[in-house]
């Protein structure tokens, strides 16, 4: 598995190619299952909505968390990941591989159907 760091930031190679983020990297620890992962920064009126629109999928899916990165206090993992909007959602699946990604406000709809790439 290779690692890329960045300004103390680490993005792992998943076994898929694809990066896979741990707990210690998004600040939060992941869901069982699978975790939503959104990119916000503060002045975002989209990301509030988003906000709410992901804890209600994640209060609804027995394990699936939801965790929110102030994008502008991460920017190593910003950059690292090339997110260039706010809300971006990852979905990340059980270990921690990027499985579905998204920029702009989702519909509920969609992000429970983007969780089944995941579960």
């Amino acid at each position: 598995m290779e690692t890329r760091r960045e300004e103390g930031q680490n993005v792992h190679e998943g076994d898929g190619g694809g990066p896979r983020l741990g707990a210690a990297d998004i600040g939060g620890e992941l869901g069982a299952r699978a975790t939503l992962v959104q990119f916000s920064s503060a002045f975002c009126q989209p990301c509030r909505a988003t906000r709410r629109t992901l804890e209600q999928v994640a209060d609804m899916v027995e394990g699936v968390a939801h965790v929110e990165v102030d994008a502008e206090a991460h920017l190593a993992l910003v950059r690292a990941l090339d997110i260039t909007a706010t809300p971006t959602v990852l979905v990340l699946d059980a270990a921690g591989r990027i499985v579905r990604r998204a920029a702009g406000q989702p519909r509920k709809a969609d992000v429970i159907a983007a969780l089944g790439a995941a579960v």
